[in-house]
């Protein structure tokens, strides 16, 4: 099962019930909570609390119970408790039971999961604040017919960093990934710039038509689309502190460069993006009540930041290059997810490849690992200048851009209650890099 975020629309008192049975069924994992019982507490029909449920959440009611069940199992092996002990805790009757359930809902064994995921406890669900939809398996092989591709095993995307699973996405067999969105623009600049991508030779997840020789499926408010899949092995944010860090990083910052001089070429629609103003008017207000923002750094910030922004070299950016869009596959590098593209500063992709490497790894208390981060910093710079030749003002610009990127990012997740722990780490990363700002800074 993948899950999808969008705005529902509807009637909020319909909402507000569903959200009553989802916070019960959160209370009582470990008990038998049946469909009849949460209808007569919602107080409407069996067949009608069915159709409310699923139009609320996107898929029937006994099967989010299930999946919510599996979710905290997998949390409590995490913390060492055995798949038997677990299986039985949360109303199965036996292991081979759990087994069979969790494999047809998440496509990988509870072991493989396990494996490749963190230990993390599952989320509430909050209809009102997070606004989740979710896709089944039954729904995409369905609408996978129209590839021919609807007996493709499928598998939630996991990804290998963080432990994270997709929300907009799903291996489809070994070659394959179906995405949605409720999106249309972003689905068709994905489409229109992996294709763009692969004409000069960069691999990419480029898209793949229907049978009927289209390349999006239409369901509902959701947009659906099939890519290749790019099969290789992810960055991993951990690796890039080896002792090859410095060519590695060189290497990084020379692939980004190439895909920038590639889609500096491109005609293609695309939102026109101002990082400087985004965090003058947005971030800094929302984070000013939230944590100590240094009063002379926000006015040097406006005064240097400022002062220069508009000389700065802007062109359609990948928006988005965290270690996991990109993708070594045999001897060439491939990147994927394009669908948040936008016209910013070009300088922006090598400066948030860096900050995405540190958000993947942040240890508040490593001061060796933090400064070794820096190093990693500037080298993918380095790097990117060799392919792209950078301005003084854009040497000058970069730590800006790091710190502007950073705020914007701290005060998105602030905002967002699933996601507490990514901005307590982020709050902390703001804090590091405005004491050491000045060690950011380009001679």
């Amino acid at each position: 099962m993948c899950s999808y975020k969008m705005i529902f629309g509807g009637v909020w008192m319909h909402l507000t019930i569903i959200q009553k049975s989802i916070d019960y069924i959160e209370d009582n994992l470990k008990t038998d909570v049946t469909a009849k019982e949460l209808s007569e507490m919602a107080g409407f029909s069996m067949f009608h609390y069915y159709r409310l449920f699923q139009s609320a959440v996107g898929m029937p009611v006994m099967q989010y119970i299930t999946r919510r069940r599996l979710l905290n199992a997998l949390y409590d092996m995490h913390c060492g408790e055995k798949m038997v002990v677990v299986a039985l805790n949360y109303g199965f009757e036996t292991q081979a039971g759990f087994y069979k359930a969790f494999v047809r809902e998440f496509g990988y064994t509870p072991t493989e999961f396990l494996n490749r995921s963190k230990k993390k406890k599952p989320y509430r669900i909050n209809l009102f604040k997070e606004e989740h939809i979710m896709v089944s398996h039954k729904i995409l092989k369905e609408i996978l017919k129209k590839w021919r591709l609807e007996n493709e095993k499928l598998a939630d995307v996991v990804y290998a960093e963080t432990g994270n699973i997709s929300e907009s996405a799903c291996y489809v067999g070994d070659n394959y990934v179906i995405k949605f969105s409720s999106n249309l623009g972003n689905v068709e600049k994905h489409i229109s710039l992996s294709q763009e991508m692969e004409n000069v030779g960069l691999l990419t997840a480029a898209p793949i038509k229907t049978t009927d020789g289209k390349y999006v499926v239409t369901n509902g408010e959701l947009y659906f689309y099939v890519t290749k899949r790019l099969v290789g092995e992810q960055l991993k944010a951990s690796t890039m502190y080896l002792e090859d860090y410095v060519p590695k990083a060189r290497f990084i910052g020379e692939i980004i460069g190439q895909l920038s001089t590639a889609l500096a070429k491109v005609d293609v629609i695309a939102n026109q993006a101002n990082i400087f103003k985004s965090a003058e008017t947005w971030a800094i207000p929302t984070l000013t009540s939230k944590m100590n923002l240094s009063k002379n750094f926000i006015e040097r910030y406006k005064q240097v930041f400022g002062a220069i922004y508009e000389s700065l070299p802007q062109q359609v950016i990948h928006r988005d290059l965290n270690p996991g869009n990109l993708i070594l596959s045999g001897d060439k590098w491939g990147i994927i997810d394009f669908d948040l593209s936008e016209k910013n500063v070009r300088i922006f992709d090598p400066c948030y490849a860096a900050t995405a490497i540190l958000s993947e790894s942040f240890e508040a208390d490593n001061t060796d690992k933090l400064n070794q981060w820096i190093m990693i910093y500037k080298n993918i710079l380095y790097g990117y200048d060799e392919i792209v030749k950078l301005s003084d003002n854009e040497w000058k610009a970069a730590p800006y851009v790091v710190i502007a990127n950073q705020l914007i990012s701290t005060a998105w997740f602030s905002e967002q209650e699933k996601y507490g722990e990514l901005y307590e780490t982020n709050k902390k990363m703001t804090e590091w890099m405005l004491l050491n700002f000045d060690n950011m800074l380009f001679d």
